[in-house]
């Protein structure tokens, strides 16, 4: 799991979200977000140390405020919900996410969004879904896909978003949720040579894709986490 969180955070984004429902099987959907957060805290450092001269900042202002908004709002409804709902409320998310990507990618209007309005809406369901489910990727997808951003801008800004944002989270998950303690974060420790090894593998990965088809293998790692996350 390691890997593919490694892998994700330098560019093969629906890798770490294929991740995430093996865990929720595993250790329940709520504490499984709180063993995963440190994983994703650790591969997002080199997510961020190799693409963060791309990074669009323009972008992340605009969702930084919006996306802690849903996070706090994450914080309340995942403390509420149980795994079924959980899995549901994932998984609708990133359906709704995909179907809208497909639908841009294919439509010949290629107006970008430019209203508040479009980055409040995923800034809110970005935080939302990577505090509940650890699971922003399909959202972020949205966004920066909309923006028409090339691939090393996408990944880097990307990069950057989840690095804050999930250090945001961690008091929560530490003091409201009590999901992260200090034996599960050593347990994650152990997990860095794997972390490394995604983050170069994914780093690979993506020089060998062109620009091109780069957008279109976002939209397909997306549809396969999707399935995982659903069935």
């Amino acid at each position: 799991m390691a890997l593919l969180i490694g892998m994700s955070k330098t560019g093969v984004h629906g890798a770490g979200m294929a991740a995430v429902p093996f865990l929720a099987m595993i250790f329940g959907g709520k504490n499984s977000t709180g063993l995963l957060l440190p994983i994703l805290c650790m591969a997002d450092i080199f997510g961020v140390s190799y693409y963060h001269r791309h990074t669009k900042w323009s972008h992340l202002f605009k969702l930084f405020p919006w996306a802690a908004l849903g996070v706090i709002v994450g914080t309340y409804v995942g403390d509420r919900i149980d795994d079924s709902s959980f899995r549901l409320i994932m998984g609708v998310i990133i359906l709704g996410s995909l179907v809208i990507m497909i639908w841009q990618e294919r439509s010949k209007n290629k107006r970008i969004p430019d209203g508040w309005w479009f980055a409040a809406l995923l800034g809110v369901l970005g935080g939302f879904t990577t505090m509940v489910g650890n699971l922003a990727g399909s959202v972020m997808a949205l966004y920066l896909l909309t923006m028409r951003l090339p691939k090393n801008q996408y990944i880097g800004t990307a990069a950057w978003f989840f690095l804050v944002l999930n250090l945001f989270k961690v008091p929560f998950h530490v003091f409201v949720w009590e999901t992260i303690s200090w034996d599960s974060f050593l347990l994650d420790l152990t997990t860095l040579p794997a972390v490394v090894i995604g983050a170069f593998l994914g780093i690979w990965i993506i020089k060998k894709i062109p620009e091109t088809y780069y957008r279109w293998f976002i939209i397909a790692t997306t549809t396969l986490a999707a399935i995982l996350m659903v069935f």
